[in-house]
C-alpha cells in the first residue's frame, strides 16, 4: 500500500509529528511506501534545522531527514506556512523542500491512503 502523511503540527507542542513519524517507520518495515510526507500549518517546523533540542530529547528535524535519506521519502513543506513561519531554503534541514498545495493534491491523488496527523 501506498501512504501519504499530512503533518499540521510542529514537533515539540503536539504528539502528531512524533506519531507521524513513528506511523511512517512503521510503514515502512512493514513493506509498505510513503509516496510523500507534507508538512503544513505548524508542521512546517518540522523543517527547522535550526533547532537544537536537548542532548537527552529526541530530536525529530533529524529524525525526518533520516527517513528521507535512508528509505527516499519526499518531505514536502508549504511555501505559504512556512513563510509566515519563517521558514525558507536556507534554514531547511537536509531531505525537505519548500514547495506549494499542488503537492499535497497530488499525494492524495497517487496514495491509496492519505493519513493526517494533527487537527
Amino acid at each position: 500500500m501506498k501512504f501519504g502523511i499530512l503533518v499540521n503540527e510542529g514537533p515539540y507542542n503536539h504528539q502528531a509529528s512524533d506519531s507521524a513519524y513513528q506511523f511512517a517507520m512503521a510503514a515502512l518495515e512493514k513493506g509498505h511506501q510513503i509516496f510523500r510526507v507534507f508538512f503544513y500549518y505548524d508542521g512546517v517546523n518540522n523543517a527547522n534545522r535550526l533547532q537544537e533540542p536537548q542532548s537527552d530529547d529526541r530530536n525529530l528535524v533529524k529524525m525526518w531527514s533520516k527517513l528521507a535519506e535512508d528509505h527516499g521519502v519526499d518531505l514536502v513543506v508549504c511555501v505559504a506556512a512556512g513563510l509566515r513561519r519563517g521558514i525558507k531554503d536556507e534554514n531547511l534541514a537536509p531531505g525537505f523542500r519548500i514547495s506549494g498545495l499542488g503537492q499535497l493534491i497530488e499525494a492524495g491523488i497517487q496514495s491509496d491512503r492519505m493519513v493526517a496527523f494533527g487537527d
